[in-house]
């Protein structure tokens, strides 16, 4: 799983995160905890964006560019340096799968009410599933 830098930075209380390779990448939180967190969730948004706009990923540097590069030095300063995992996106793939008819309807409805296609709706479902299992 590919990972990014992150700069964290604490201001009254409040935790912010921007990635220096993902230019706009921002998110907040309460506590380091939650700014990691919903960091990862603000990543992987961006890239997923990203790849639905056909725009090219940065490559990700090591902390030995990112420390030449000075406006990292300047952005930096009094920040807490981490590093975040994020799961981009592959190709889509068609499959043909089986499932009892009133699951589907079911699965239809909520994809709906979601303003989701059925696609769309079951790989979140599959996503949740597979982060709760592990």
């Amino acid at each position: 799983m590919p990972l990014a830098y992150a700069l964290i930075h604490e201001e009254d209380g409040v935790f912010g995160i921007s990635f220096p390779d993902f230019p706009g990448c921002v998110s907040t939180g309460r506590t380091e905890e939650e700014v990691l967190r919903k960091g990862a969730e603000a990543l992987a948004f961006h890239v997923a964006g990203m790849i639905e706009d056909g725009d090219p990923l940065p490559i990700a540097r090591n902390l030995s560019e990112l420390r030449a590069d000075n406006s990292f030095s300047d952005d930096s300063a009094g920040a807490i340096l981490a590093l975040v995992p994020f799961d981009p996106p592959g190709r889509a793939v068609r499959l043909n799968i089986s499932m009892d008819e009133t699951l589907l309807e079911a699965v239809d409805r909520a994809a709906s009410a979601a303003g989701q296609s059925r696609s769309a709706f079951l790989a979140e479902a599959v996503r949740r599933r597979l982060k709760d299992a592990a």
